[in-house]
């Protein structure tokens, strides 16, 4: 299997959506009644909360790469510390 970057921001919308389908399956299966809207903000809220995620993630990916960048830069140069 090929290795690839994690990717939190996909884990937390499949936990919303996961979420979104036990709550559905509950229903159909007569385990209790849930109300037909609820549905709409736990899976638009879930999407929202997995966009915020992925952002912050990709924002912290992308530091951390210039950070490396900066440093292996500096050790090429021959500068203490760097």
């Amino acid at each position: 299997m090929l290795r690839h970057r994690f990717q939190p921001g996909r884990l937390v919308a499949g936990a919303f959506l996961t979420a979104a389908g036990v709550v559905y399956a509950g229903d159909a299966g007569g385990l209790w009644q849930t109300p037909w809207f609820v549905l709409i903000p736990l899976v638009v809220g879930g999407l929202c909360v997995a966009g915020a995620v992925g952002v912050l993630a990709r924002t912290v990916h992308r530091r951390r790469g210039a950070l490396r960048e900066t440093r292996e830069d500096g050790r090429r140069a021959g500068i203490p510390g760097g």
